[in-house]
């Protein structure tokens, strides 16, 4: 009896692509490394950065009525530890949307809060106010803020497009054709002055990189889109990327 067919990442052999499960980016000349987990790390600083977890979405769904599987926030905590882990950054920080709605930290279940203030300890964790959690949480830990600036790169939850900006909010997704169908991914979006992070959250949605919210953003769709793939990054030009 022969074994499974190893799985083969549609992306394989599209775009191009490090040989690592990471890839350096430059943002307004620092250099920074994009995981094909959809976090970033800041190397010189020890600094991970995350965007848009969306915590407790599905019981916010469900207060409205609709069920949704109640485990988004074990399995985006999960993966956020295996990073912790993989980086053992000195600093996370989260771009804002931490938690889906502001009541988001009241309804986390006992596992996960101890999960969540395991992943804190012994690191600065700076949370960065967002639209759809735009004050402090009360008893979640940490510091928080609107803005984070580090020597020439600033962090916040809604892209303006300025250089050295990181930022989330606008859930990138790139649809990608390749072994004859067409693949949609999460991914950043860069074009070496400002980057937009992907939603890090098990249940956040996304928007395509052709949209013109990305344009708006870089100003022209000469921007670059790393695409999120199975253990590595693939790079496209936004102009290989396929709109909805």
């Amino acid at each position: 009896m022969t074994g499974a067919a190893p799985k083969v990442d549609p992306l394989a052999g599209h775009g191009r692509s490090p040989h690592t499960g990471r890839a350096d980016v430059a943002i307004a000349g620092t250099v920074v490394a994009a995981d094909c987990d959809g976090a970033l790390y800041w190397r010189d600083e020890g600094l991970l950065v995350v965007a848009d977890l969306h915590l407790e979405k599905g019981s916010s769904f469900a207060a409205r009525g609709v069920l949704l599987p109640p485990y988004d926030t074990a399995a985006t905590l999960g993966r956020l530890a295996s990073l912790i882990a993989r980086h053992a950054p000195r600093v996370v920080v989260a771009l804002g949307d931490s938690f889906h709605d502001g009541d988001g930290f009241r309804r986390i279940a006992t596992a996960d809060r101890a999960t969540l203030s395991a992943l804190q300890r012994g690191r600065d964790w700076i949370w960065i106010a967002g639209n759809h959690d735009p004050d402090p949480a009360v008893g979640v830990g940490g510091s928080f803020g609107a803005v984070l600036a580090i020597g020439p790169l600033t962090f916040r939850h809604a892209p303006t497009g300025a250089d050295g900006e990181i930022a989330g909010h606008l859930h990138p997704v790139a649809r990608v054709s390749a072994r004859g169908r067409t693949v949609s991914r999460r991914c950043f979006a860069s074009d070496g002055r400002c980057m937009v992070m992907p939603a890090f959250g098990a249940f956040a949605g996304g928007l395509n990189v052709r949209h013109r919210a990305f344009v708006d953003i870089f100003g022209t769709s000469a921007f670059t889109a790393h695409v999120l793939g199975d253990g590595r990054l693939y790079s496209f030009t936004a102009d290989r990327c396929v709109a909805d």
